[in-house]
Protein backbone atom coordinates (compact mmCIF):
# COMPACT_ATOMS: atom_id res chain seq x y z
CA UNK A 1 0.00 0.00 0.00
CA UNK A 2 1.21 3.38 -0.70
CA UNK A 3 1.80 5.78 2.09
CA UNK A 4 0.53 9.00 2.56
CA UNK A 5 -2.30 10.96 4.16
CA UNK A 6 -5.37 8.34 3.09
CA UNK A 7 -2.91 5.27 4.22
CA UNK A 8 -2.25 6.81 7.39
CA UNK A 9 -5.39 6.01 8.64
CA UNK A 10 -5.06 2.48 8.24
CA UNK A 11 -1.99 2.07 10.10
CA UNK A 12 -2.28 0.16 13.12
CA UNK A 13 -0.42 -0.22 16.12
CA UNK A 14 0.07 -3.32 18.61
CA UNK A 15 2.40 -4.36 20.78
CA UNK A 16 5.06 -6.59 19.72
CA UNK A 17 5.67 -10.02 21.35
CA UNK A 18 7.45 -12.73 19.07
CA UNK A 19 10.89 -13.44 18.16
CA UNK A 20 9.86 -12.88 14.43
CA UNK A 21 8.55 -9.38 15.12
CA UNK A 22 11.39 -8.50 17.07
CA UNK A 23 13.35 -9.88 13.92
CA UNK A 24 10.92 -7.40 11.76
CA UNK A 25 12.77 -4.00 14.33
CA UNK A 26 16.41 -5.56 13.84
CA UNK A 27 15.66 -4.93 9.72
CA UNK A 28 14.14 -1.44 10.37
CA UNK A 29 16.84 -0.47 11.97
CA UNK A 30 19.14 -1.07 9.21
CA UNK A 31 17.11 0.17 6.94
CA UNK A 32 16.44 3.29 9.00
CA UNK A 33 19.65 4.18 10.38
CA UNK A 34 22.31 2.41 8.76
CA UNK A 35 23.55 -0.10 11.68
CA UNK A 36 25.74 -2.54 11.31
CA UNK A 37 25.28 -5.53 13.21
CA UNK A 38 27.58 -4.54 15.98
CA UNK A 39 25.29 -1.23 16.17
CA UNK A 40 22.21 -3.11 15.90
CA UNK A 41 19.72 -3.90 18.69
CA UNK A 42 19.43 -7.71 18.51
CA UNK A 43 16.58 -10.08 19.00
CA UNK A 44 17.69 -11.11 22.25
CA UNK A 45 17.53 -7.52 23.72
CA UNK A 46 13.72 -7.45 22.43
CA UNK A 47 12.82 -10.24 24.49
CA UNK A 48 14.46 -9.66 27.58
CA UNK A 49 13.00 -6.29 27.46
CA UNK A 50 9.52 -8.17 27.17
CA UNK A 51 10.19 -9.83 29.89
CA UNK A 52 11.30 -7.63 32.56
CA UNK A 53 8.24 -4.84 32.15
CA UNK A 54 9.65 -3.24 29.14
CA UNK A 55 7.49 -1.91 26.14
CA UNK A 56 7.70 -2.78 22.47
CA UNK A 57 5.01 -1.70 19.67
CA UNK A 58 5.03 -2.07 16.43
CA UNK A 59 3.15 0.38 13.25
CA UNK A 60 1.64 -1.72 10.39
CA UNK A 61 0.64 -1.05 7.36
CA UNK A 62 -1.73 -4.32 7.11
CA UNK A 63 0.66 -7.37 7.56
CA UNK A 64 3.93 -4.93 7.24
CA UNK A 65 6.09 -3.57 9.85
CA UNK A 66 6.72 0.13 9.04
CA UNK A 67 7.65 1.32 12.17
CA UNK A 68 8.92 0.12 16.08
CA UNK A 69 9.66 1.67 19.45
CA UNK A 70 11.27 0.30 22.67
CA UNK A 71 11.66 1.16 25.73
CA UNK A 72 13.43 -0.52 29.28
CA UNK A 73 12.50 -0.33 32.98
CA UNK A 74 14.19 2.15 34.92
CA UNK A 75 15.08 3.01 38.45
CA UNK A 76 15.71 6.55 39.44
CA UNK A 77 18.89 6.96 41.78
CA UNK A 78 18.31 7.86 45.53
CA UNK A 79 14.68 6.55 46.02
CA UNK A 80 13.52 8.51 42.31
CA UNK A 81 11.25 6.04 41.54
CA UNK A 82 10.48 4.12 38.46
CA UNK A 83 10.31 5.23 34.84
CA UNK A 84 10.84 3.69 31.08
CA UNK A 85 13.56 4.60 28.90
CA UNK A 86 13.02 5.00 25.33
CA UNK A 87 15.87 3.44 23.51
CA UNK A 88 14.46 3.51 20.27
CA UNK A 89 11.76 4.55 17.46
CA UNK A 90 11.92 4.34 13.98
CA UNK A 91 9.47 4.69 11.30
CA UNK A 92 10.37 3.55 7.46
CA UNK A 93 10.70 6.70 5.26
CA UNK A 94 7.98 6.86 3.05
CA UNK A 95 5.57 6.45 6.79
CA UNK A 96 6.82 9.27 7.87
CA UNK A 97 5.23 12.99 8.19
CA UNK A 98 1.51 10.89 8.76
CA UNK A 99 1.53 10.61 12.80
CA UNK A 100 2.52 7.37 13.23
CA UNK A 101 5.27 7.83 15.22
CA UNK A 102 2.99 10.38 17.81
CA UNK A 103 0.58 6.80 17.80
CA UNK A 104 3.55 5.01 19.02
CA UNK A 105 4.76 7.09 21.72
CA UNK A 106 1.51 7.52 22.65
CA UNK A 107 0.50 3.79 22.69
CA UNK A 108 3.58 3.95 25.21
CA UNK A 109 2.08 6.94 27.38
CA UNK A 110 -1.23 4.92 28.00
CA UNK A 111 0.77 1.95 28.34
CA UNK A 112 2.79 3.66 30.95
CA UNK A 113 0.13 5.25 32.63
CA UNK A 114 -2.14 1.96 32.92
CA UNK A 115 0.82 0.58 34.96
CA UNK A 116 1.00 3.98 37.32
CA UNK A 117 4.25 4.70 35.58
CA UNK A 118 4.99 8.79 35.24
CA UNK A 119 8.11 9.58 33.44
CA UNK A 120 9.20 8.06 29.96
CA UNK A 121 13.10 9.76 28.67
CA UNK A 122 14.83 9.35 25.48
CA UNK A 123 17.99 10.83 23.87
CA UNK A 124 18.02 12.51 20.82
CA UNK A 125 20.51 14.83 18.60
CA UNK A 126 19.80 18.42 19.01
CA UNK A 127 20.34 18.97 15.32
CA UNK A 128 17.94 16.86 14.50
CA UNK A 129 15.65 19.98 14.07
CA UNK A 130 12.42 18.13 13.45
CA UNK A 131 12.89 15.37 16.20
CA UNK A 132 13.39 18.01 18.70
CA UNK A 133 10.27 19.84 17.49
CA UNK A 134 8.37 16.72 17.33
CA UNK A 135 9.40 15.93 21.04
CA UNK A 136 8.97 19.56 22.37
CA UNK A 137 6.11 20.62 20.60
CA UNK A 138 3.90 17.67 19.66
CA UNK A 139 4.19 15.88 22.78
CA UNK A 140 5.46 18.09 25.30
CA UNK A 141 8.30 16.59 26.48
CA UNK A 142 10.96 18.69 28.32
CA UNK A 143 14.88 18.73 28.62
CA UNK A 144 17.16 19.46 31.49
CA UNK A 145 20.11 17.02 31.15
CA UNK A 146 22.71 16.79 28.14
CA UNK A 147 24.88 13.59 28.15
CA UNK A 148 28.71 13.99 25.86
CA UNK A 149 28.88 11.58 23.68
CA UNK A 150 26.09 9.31 24.76
CA UNK A 151 26.73 6.09 22.56
CA UNK A 152 30.36 6.96 21.20
CA UNK A 153 31.38 7.07 17.95
CA UNK A 154 28.51 4.45 15.51
CA UNK A 155 28.56 3.11 12.28
CA UNK A 156 25.58 4.92 11.37
CA UNK A 157 26.54 7.57 8.36
CA UNK A 158 23.77 9.64 10.23
CA UNK A 159 26.54 10.05 12.52
CA UNK A 160 28.71 11.13 10.17
CA UNK A 161 31.63 9.90 12.64
CA UNK A 162 31.10 12.96 15.42
CA UNK A 163 30.26 12.20 19.24
CA UNK A 164 27.07 11.14 20.04
CA UNK A 165 25.95 14.29 22.04
CA UNK A 166 22.44 13.99 22.96
CA UNK A 167 19.90 15.98 24.69
CA UNK A 168 18.19 13.54 27.28
CA UNK A 169 13.67 14.13 26.69
CA UNK A 170 11.62 13.60 29.77
CA UNK A 171 8.34 13.01 28.90
CA UNK A 172 5.98 13.51 32.50
CA UNK A 173 3.05 11.80 31.10
CA UNK A 174 0.33 13.05 33.42
CA UNK A 175 1.83 16.92 33.03
CA UNK A 176 0.04 19.84 31.98
CA UNK A 177 2.02 20.15 29.13
CA UNK A 178 1.87 16.69 28.18
CA UNK A 179 -2.01 16.11 28.40
CA UNK A 180 -2.35 19.65 26.69
CA UNK A 181 -0.34 18.21 23.94
CA UNK A 182 -2.16 14.94 23.91
CA UNK A 183 -5.77 16.74 23.55
CA UNK A 184 -4.65 19.42 20.51
CA UNK A 185 -4.04 22.35 22.74
CA UNK A 186 -1.65 25.09 23.28
CA UNK A 187 1.17 23.50 25.17
CA UNK A 188 1.50 26.48 28.81
CA UNK A 189 5.44 27.35 28.69
CA UNK A 190 7.06 29.20 31.91
CA UNK A 191 8.55 32.63 30.33
CA UNK A 192 11.52 32.55 28.38
CA UNK A 193 14.86 33.12 29.49
CA UNK A 194 17.29 32.12 26.88
CA UNK A 195 17.70 31.10 23.63
CA UNK A 196 19.75 28.33 22.00
CA UNK A 197 20.13 28.42 18.42
CA UNK A 198 20.82 25.50 16.28
CA UNK A 199 22.07 25.50 12.66
CA UNK A 200 19.34 23.57 9.44
CA UNK A 201 22.26 23.06 7.67
CA UNK A 202 24.31 20.94 10.16
CA UNK A 203 23.92 17.43 8.03
CA UNK A 204 25.64 19.10 5.00
CA UNK A 205 28.39 20.71 7.43
CA UNK A 206 29.31 17.58 8.66
CA UNK A 207 29.46 15.55 5.18
CA UNK A 208 31.62 18.56 3.55
CA UNK A 209 33.67 19.57 6.94
CA UNK A 210 33.98 17.35 9.95
CA UNK A 211 36.21 19.60 11.69
CA UNK A 212 33.86 22.85 11.07
CA UNK A 213 31.04 20.43 12.18
CA UNK A 214 32.93 19.23 15.72
CA UNK A 215 33.20 23.21 16.64
CA UNK A 216 29.56 23.95 15.89
CA UNK A 217 28.79 20.81 17.87
CA UNK A 218 31.12 21.54 20.47
CA UNK A 219 29.25 25.20 20.75
CA UNK A 220 26.16 24.09 20.85
CA UNK A 221 27.06 21.36 23.58
CA UNK A 222 28.82 23.79 25.87
CA UNK A 223 25.57 26.27 25.67
CA UNK A 224 23.35 23.25 26.75
CA UNK A 225 25.40 22.03 29.55
CA UNK A 226 25.78 25.91 31.10
CA UNK A 227 22.44 27.00 30.77
CA UNK A 228 21.57 23.50 32.43
CA UNK A 229 24.17 24.57 35.33
CA UNK A 230 21.81 27.41 35.56
CA UNK A 231 18.68 25.81 36.52
CA UNK A 232 16.97 26.16 33.19
CA UNK A 233 14.45 24.01 31.28
CA UNK A 234 14.14 23.40 27.59
CA UNK A 235 10.34 24.30 27.45
CA UNK A 236 10.02 24.79 23.30
CA UNK A 237 11.71 24.81 20.05
CA UNK A 238 10.99 27.62 17.26
CA UNK A 239 12.01 27.03 13.79
CA UNK A 240 14.08 30.18 12.22
CA UNK A 241 14.97 30.85 8.88
CA UNK A 242 18.32 29.77 9.41
CA UNK A 243 17.79 26.35 11.95
CA UNK A 244 15.40 26.44 15.39
CA UNK A 245 16.25 28.19 18.51
CA UNK A 246 15.52 26.31 21.69
CA UNK A 247 13.86 28.13 24.30
CA UNK A 248 14.41 27.71 27.96
CA UNK A 249 13.08 28.91 30.85
CA UNK A 250 12.44 27.81 34.57
CA UNK A 251 10.04 25.38 35.11
CA UNK A 252 8.91 21.83 37.60
CA UNK A 253 6.78 18.86 37.20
Amino acid sequence: MAAGKDSAANITIRALATPEDFRGCVKLQQEIWGFSEEDSLPVRLFIVARKIGGQIFGAFDGEELIGFCVALPGLKPDGGGTFLHSNMLGVRGKYRDHGSGRRLKHAQRDDALARGIGLIEWTFDPFEIKNAYFNMERLGAVVKRYVLNQYGITSSALHGGLPTDRCTAEWFLASDRVKAAAEGKPIPKPPIEERIEVRGDFATIRRLDPKRAREVQEHVSDSFLDAFRRGLTVVGVERTGAGAAYLLGKWEP
